[in-house]
């Protein structure tokens, strides 16, 4: 018998989807993502300019908000021009390699976010429950150590997951349920039956995420029980209304993340995996400038001294 030839394009450009093709939807989409996006780019330049230009605020806790903020810009601004862009010009083409850029970006921004969060909590646990030693805990070596590390396992991490799904196959649907290339959509379109490439990368992530999630709740264990014993009503609610807003921010990234990973690929796009996806990289990036602004008071009247010399000079 001759064998059985099968005709398959193989995809050189895929198409976000995103949401409803409703022309009001649609308009409305564009309208928060706007919003959005011009919220998350202000209050984290702001944090960035801020903690780079006051030398009072060189110490290793504005050190890593101001790394938490580069990478909250560069996770929120992967995805939103995109999407921004291909709602103007009602174009949602995306190349394939820049598809893989996108995928690998979010990916690498999202990894680093998490383990910097994680170097967060470890600097206000030694800063609350070991304060006598913490300049020799937390000084400049140890710093720099955790976020090179931090940038370099969110790297590793990222290319694990980006060469094991793009070495899968693309030759039937080249259409993604998604307003950016997430991988998890990607895998649903894929036609290799075989899934493995991708699956323990994703095993690693998770093992990783459970792990810093582990350390997030011991520091935060210790941070609650140390607060409980300070005499002061005031300065006990002040400890949690710091602590609490950002435990619930990383929690809501960490297991939307974990969720959206871990869930099977389905070719049916659903609202949920929109939602979720929206959860895990829009919303950290926009409430974490809110959290350590807001309820700061330091960084408040740095904040004030800086606008008030550029205004002045202006």
């Amino acid at each position: 018998m001759p064998p059985i030839v099968t005709n398959l394009t193989l995809v050189t450009e895929f198409i976000l989807m995103g949401f409803s093709t409703n022309e009001n939807i649609h308009i409305l989409q564009l309208m928060l993502f706007f919003l959005i996006y011009f919220c998350a780019l202000m209050g984290n330049v702001l944090i960035i300019m801020v903690t780079t230009l006051d030398q009072n605020l060189h110490t290793p806790m504005y050190y890593f908000l101001n790394n938490l903020s580069f990478w909250d810009l560069c996770l929120i601004s992967i995805t939103i021009p995109k999407s921004i862009a291909n709602s103007l010009s009602h174009n949602n083409s995306i190349s394939f390699i820049g598809c893989v850029a996108q995928a690998f970006l979010v990916v690498f921004s999202a990894t680093t976010e998490l383990h910097l969060l994680t170097a967060m909590c470890f600097d206000r646990y030694a800063a609350i429950c070991h304060p006598l030693h913490y300049e020799i805990i937390m000084n400049k070596d140890v710093c720099v150590h955790l976020t090179v590390s931090s940038w370099l396992g969110g790297g590793l991490i990222a290319l694990m997951h980006t060469v094991g799904t793009f070495s899968l196959s693309y030759c039937g649907s080249n259409i993604v349920h998604q307003f950016f290339c997430d991988i998890p959509q990607l895998l649903a379109i894929s036609c290799s039956e075989n899934l493995t490439r991708e699956i323990v990368p994703i095993i690693i992530s998770v093992v990783l995420d459970i792990c810093c999630f582990i350390c997030i709740i011991i520091s935060y264990v210790n941070i609650f029980s140390t607060v409980k014993k300070i005499p002061s009503t005031e300065g006990q609610s002040k400890a949690y209304c710091t602590c609490l807003p950002h435990l619930v921010v990383v929690i809501l990234f960490l297991f939307t993340g974990i969720f959206a990973y871990l869930k099977p690929p389905s070719g049916i796009p659903s609202i949920s995996d929109l939602l979720i996806s929206m959860f895990y990289t829009m919303v950290p990036p926009t409430v974490n400038p809110i959290i350590y602004s807001l309820r700061n008071n330091v960084l408040k009247m740095s904040l004030g001294r800086l606008l008030k010399i550029i205004f002045t000079k202006n």
